[in-house]
């Protein structure tokens, strides 16, 4: 039976479970000059790469401390769900459970004590972070962990989860973002600061439901 040592603190500080910023968000608090477009692009690429090396820092860290310490090499998907499950210690996400009279409503009117935990979006950013810097370490896509069917599968499990406790639809959010975009694509545009700030809105609206 296997075990590991919990992080250090100081090690999962820099851990930070965000999903990356998005494009929409990035350009309503740009400048629309091309050299500031290209100066927030650099930006936002340089946060993604600092995040990405932090990540995976932090997982080595995890399989050193792993009982027996785990070499990459032999790091499965089976390793990365223990990963997954060590982290939601860490979670901020409010994640109702059946007994609870919240069950299902996306806004409580009460706390509760259901259990925090990582929400579905964060892991996923997460999961393809660390499976890009695996390959960009030496490894081969068919042996990425983190691209493992069993991983695929968990995530799948904890947004369908965390979708009927939080009384949320990934699904519906996905569909209604795409006929908006289809909706705008076959309408003139009346003004480039109307889209830029119907766009933040919706946005925000979703991010406010994955965090």
């Amino acid at each position: 039976m296997t075990s590991c040592t919990p992080l250090t603190p100081a090690a999962y500080h820099h851990l930070q479970l965000q999903p990356p910023p998005s494009a929409a968000a990035a350009a309503a608090l740009s400048p629309s000059s091309p050299s500031s477009n290209t100066a927030a692009a650099a930006t936002s690429s340089s946060r993604y790469e600092n995040q990405k090396r932090r990540d995976w820092n932090t997982f080595g860290q995890y399989l050193r401390n792993h009982r027996p310490p785990l070499h990459l090499s032999r790091c499965s998907g089976a390793h990365v769900l223990e990963f997954l499950r060590y982290l939601d210690q860490f979670g901020k996400t409010k994640v109702h459970s059946h007994p609870c009279p919240f069950f299902g409503v996306p806004s409580p009117p009460a706390p509760c004590p259901c259990p925090l935990r990582q929400a579905w979006g964060s892991l996923d950013a997460l999961i393809g972070r660390l499976r890009a810097a695996f390959e960009e370490h030496g490894g081969k896509p068919e042996n990425n962990p983190f691209g493992a069917r069993a991983v695929r599968l968990y995530l799948r499990e904890v947004r369908d989860s965390q979708a009927k406790a939080r009384g949320i639809s990934y699904d519906k959010k996905k569909r209604s973002r795409n006929n908006n975009t289809n909706n705008k694509l076959s309408r003139p545009s009346t003004s480039s600061s109307s889209s830029a700030a119907g766009s933040a809105s919706n946005v925000s609206g979703d991010r406010d439901h994955e965090c």
